[in-house]
């Protein structure tokens, strides 16, 4: 049976991925370029031998999981996911969160653009893929600042800096189950889910609530370790091209005591990195 479309492209797109791009050990001769079919195979969670009909034509109706899965194992982006499904004649659907996300650097410029004011790129497993520097010193209370909702449950230092503590963990739970709902396969976010659940039984007690909700743009009350308590309303923004991420940019009230502290900390920061250069 002749190749198909939808196999052209799935065993060019492998050709472009080595095993060190998705985390894999090389091992033995390699007589392909790229991925082999039976690592490609591994890496969706399918067979090797329903993989290979999909590439040779002999498999035409994939279903919207298994292709998802197969983006994901090929690290594709929203286009390639789309033209992957439409190849396939499937309904394209959400998106799932990329397995490796990555933060455009016209993004990361613009994040740095913004001097005055803490400014994050954040996905729905709630991520922090990006911080300004304003950002890294308003997080600095944490041992970690990679994911909103280990600093909440994980890190002790959240029971502080979150002044209604409460209300962030309802928050950030909810979250977590608007992203599954968006994509129940997603390994990271499942990992994270069973990460908290196991380690934190305020978690679990409201991951047993099933509550779902985005985020919210109500101002809320920070409480830093050198600067004091803050409060900021924050906007969020969703990033063209990646589905997946939102610019989250927090704002005091002008003139106001948090302002102040905002422009304190930003002193802090400089210092701070000064003394790191030296």
């Amino acid at each position: 049976m002749a190749q198909t479309r939808l196999g052209a492209f799935l065993v060019a797109r492998r050709a472009r991925l080595t095993p060190h791009d998705v985390g894999m050990a090389s091992t033995g001769t390699r007589r392909v370029a790229g991925l082999r079919r039976e690592e490609v195979a591994v890496l969706a969670g399918m067979s090797a031998d329903y993989y290979t009909r999909l590439e040779q034509g002999r498999e035409r109706n994939p279903s919207p999981a298994v292709l998802d899965a197969i983006a994901r194992a090929l690290d594709f982006g929203p286009d390639a996911r789309e033209h992957l499904f439409r190849l396939a004649d499937a309904p394209v659907g959400v998106a799932p969160a990329p397995a490796h996300p990555l933060v455009a650097p016209g993004l990361r410029a613009l994040l740095d653009a913004w001097p005055g004011t803490p400014a994050v790129v954040m996905n729905h497993r709630l991520d922090l893929l990006a911080r300004n520097a304003l950002a890294d010193a308003f997080y600095r209370d944490f041992a970690d600042a990679g994911n909103y909702a280990r600093m909440t449950f994980l890190d002790p230092a959240g029971r502080t800096f979150f002044a209604d503590w409460e209300r962030a963990a309802q928050a950030g739970v909810a979250n977590l189950r608007l992203a599954l709902g968006r994509d129940p396969h997603d390994r990271a976010a499942l990992h994270l889910v069973a990460e908290l659940t196991d380690q934190a039984p305020e978690f679990r007690s409201l991951w047993e609530r099933n509550d779902v909700r985005g985020k919210t743009h109500e101002a809320k009350t920070f409480r830093h370790n050198a600067v004091g308590e803050l409060t900021l309303s924050h906007h969020a923004f969703d990033v063209r091209g990646a589905p997946d991420q939102q610019l989250i940019v927090y704002q005091a009230e002008p003139n106001s005591r948090s302002a102040e502290a905002l422009q304190l900390l930003g002193l802090l920061s400089t210092v701070h990195a000064a003394d790191l250069d030296e």
